[in-house]
């Protein structure tokens, strides 16, 4: 398949990832420190980690909302994968600033869900073209996925390790996430 043909499968999501650049960047980055600041302090800044964690599930979610309505030429059925993904995410940021401990399985749950559908579209993005280095969102897509499923089926074994777990699969996400955006369009 030629490079022109498998970057025009996705043309929608490349407009997408290039308009909200800087968003996604911003989210990258507190991803980044999120991710660091687990690793460094896994116990003693766990309510803090939530707090920070919740925040970013919240922008995340609000940013895909957005999005949903705004990008151009998203399908219909991309605005609907988009903005319910966005949704849960938000409802995920929600549960995790309402009630930090009590409320850590029904997170694992929504967090699983999400990444499986983030690492979905990671990979249908990689196989496309959308994405550059395909290798990194195919890598990206499959981590999301295996994370997704420990938290969906093991949410009690996801409590136990989600802070070291979630700050290197955060971190890889979020520099994936960096490397991948497309390069601003220069009009001339």
């Amino acid at each position: 398949m030629s490079t022109s043909t498998s970057t025009s499968l996705f043309p929608s999501l490349t407009g997408l990832l290039r308009v909200h650049r800087s968003a996604l960047i911003a989210v990258s980055i507190l991803g980044l420190v999120l991710g660091i600041a687990a690793l460094v302090w896994p116990r003693a800044s766990l309510y803090t980690i939530a707090i920070l964690f919740g925040a970013y599930l919240l922008a995340s979610g609000i940013f895909r909302i957005v999005a949903a309505f705004t990008a151009p030429l998203l399908t219909t059925g991309q605005r609907w994968l988009t903005g319910l993904l966005g949704v849960l995410v938000v409802v995920a940021g929600y549960l995790a600033l309402s009630n930090l401990f009590t409320s850590l399985l029904a997170i694992g749950l929504l967090i699983g869900i999400a990444w499986i559908s983030e690492g979905i579209l990671d990979i249908s993005a990689s196989a496309g073209g959308a994405l550059k280095p395909a290798w990194l969102g195919w890598v990206s897509g499959i981590l999301s996925i295996i994370a997704g499923f420990v938290c969906f089926f093991l949410p009690g074994l996801a409590v136990n390790v989600f802070i070291t777990v979630a700050a290197f699969l955060l971190i890889f996400v979020s520099l994936s996430t960096l490397l991948t955006l497309p390069r601003k369009h220069k009009d001339a």
